[in-house]
């Protein structure tokens, strides 16, 4: 299976776009931080049925809210979308749009399980004439090399005649209330020409017709797995920066703050990179380029600086903190679990990495964040949150590792609470810049 070379764009409102009800039945498969605000998305346009394998996310959204706080439980609860966990009610179903996870496995390795999970359950329903679009990361190929495949077999059509393949990367980030699926640029390709089109007026409908149609499903599939690649490269380049200054006794934030003022200065800062997208999508890049023959040092560089970055704040941190008593463990707090600021997503959470190494060093950690779900902590990590950050006052050491607006708000007064005197305040973020510390507290800072 390949795709018609195509390259172009189109903008402008679509005035053709049918309204809610009208056009055709779309299927988004997979309700998490990018399905459900595009389902909520075009179910003002069009026929919108959500599926969801989590019955229990299915009656949350069915009950008008939204965990992960991308959709307003008022715009929820006034949305057509109609959200199940019953494969049947997408049969008929004029396009599928599959927004499920791409992981990867304990070795770094891409993980197409979900996909292919996907891929299989709409196979069971699809009829002839479907369009199915993969919105998840993958390498170039996956969609027609992988999809198609399965498709095929699962539903007995044969595709690029009686069913076709499209593509659109995923855009969503979560907690940005300005680059919303409504205000970004949307990339589409199609299997021909024609199914690319249908495809930009769909989710032209959406955004105004601010569609940028690529030349091919491959094309389009490489444009995305290198955006979050770049991203992790230059985090990578300012992590290291960091190392080499805290080595020579400067603050990589002061130098960034004069190297800012140059207008072309790409303003990227040092920190832990997780999540599911920057953190992972620079595999399945390095997995690609392998299978075909390049050896990438440069991406596959990246990675290990930012997976190891984690090991070293624990390891200066443990320095600066100085030795204990004998036979008693340094106690540190740790402000912040989720992988950025004010957002509830821990999915690959290098604070946990970080937690692990500070106990490694003798350290007994607790952790609070007011953002986190104290269950998903405990189930996927093992974790208790601290729910009141003064509960287990005084420490040895309080880290802030997360940005949260509540922490970043804290005086001197109530970090210099937390500490025992003498004790020292670690600013992983910088967001303590300019907060005074009674006198005595020592800090420590990249």
């Amino acid at each position: 299976m390949t795709s018609t070379p195509r390259a172009d764009s189109i903008s402008g409102p679509d005035s053709t776009a049918p309204s809610a009800g009208d056009g055709p039945h779309i299927v988004v498969v997979g309700l998490g931080y990018v399905g459900l605000p595009l389902a909520v998305a075009l179910a003002k346009h069009f026929p919108v049925t959500g599926f969801d394998i989590d019955a229990g996310r299915v009656a949350e959204l069915a009950g008008g809210h939204d965990r992960t706080g991308e959709v307003p439980d008022a715009v929820l609860a006034a949305s057509t979308l109609q959200p199940t966990v019953e494969a049947e009610a997408m049969r008929g179903a004029e396009v599928f749009i599959v927004t499920v996870p791409t992981p990867v496995a304990a070795d770094n390795s891409p993980d197409l399980g979900p996909v292919r999970a996907a891929c299989r359950t709409v196979a069971g329903v699809m009829a002839k004439g479907a369009i199915v679009v993969l919105e998840s990361t993958v390498s170039p190929g996956v969609t027609e090399e992988v999809c198609g495949p399965l498709l095929e077999e699962g539903s007995g059509l044969v595709c690029g005649r009686d069913f076709f393949l499209g593509y659109s990367p995923e855009r969503i980030n979560p907690g940005d209330r300005e680059h919303t699926v409504e205000r970004i640029t949307k990339v589409v390709a199609g299997q021909t020409p024609e199914i690319a089109d249908r495809l930009a007026a769909i989710y032209g409908a959406v955004n105004g017709g601010n569609v940028f149609i690529a030349r091919d499903i491959r094309t389009a599939e490489a444009a995305k797995v290198i955006e979050n690649a770049q991203r992790d490269l230059n985090i990578a380049f300012v992590n290291e920066i960091a190392m080499i200054f805290h080595r020579a006794g400067l603050s990589v934030h002061d130098v960034l703050a004069a190297s800012r003022t140059k207008w072309n200065f790409l303003p990227f800062v040092p920190g832990l990179v997780g999540g599911h997208c920057i953190g992972v999508d620079p595999f399945y890049l390095a997995e690609f380029a392998q299978r075909i023959g390049h050896h990438p040092e440069i991406i596959l560089s990246g990675r290990r600086i930012n997976d190891g970055m984690a090991r070293y704040v624990a390891d200066r941190l443990a320095e600066a903190a100085g030795e204990g008593r004998e036979g008693v463990p340094r106690r540190a707090l740790i402000l912040g679990l989720t992988f950025k600021e004010n957002v509830p997503d821990l999915r690959n959470s290098k604070v946990v990495d970080l937690a692990g190494a500070l106990v490694e060093h003798g350290f007994a950690v607790d952790i609070h964040d007011p953002v986190a779900d104290p269950a998903v902590a405990k189930a996927e990590y093992g974790l208790r949150l601290l729910p009141d950050p003064a509960a287990g006052a005084p420490y040895a050491c309080v880290l802030g590792a997360v940005g949260h607006d509540a922490f970043a708000a804290m005086t001197g007064a109530d970090l210099a609470a937390l500490l025992v005197p003498g004790g020292l305040l670690a600013d992983l973020k910088d967001m303590w810049r300019d907060v005074e510390l009674p006198e005595g507290y020592r800090r420590w800072r990249l």
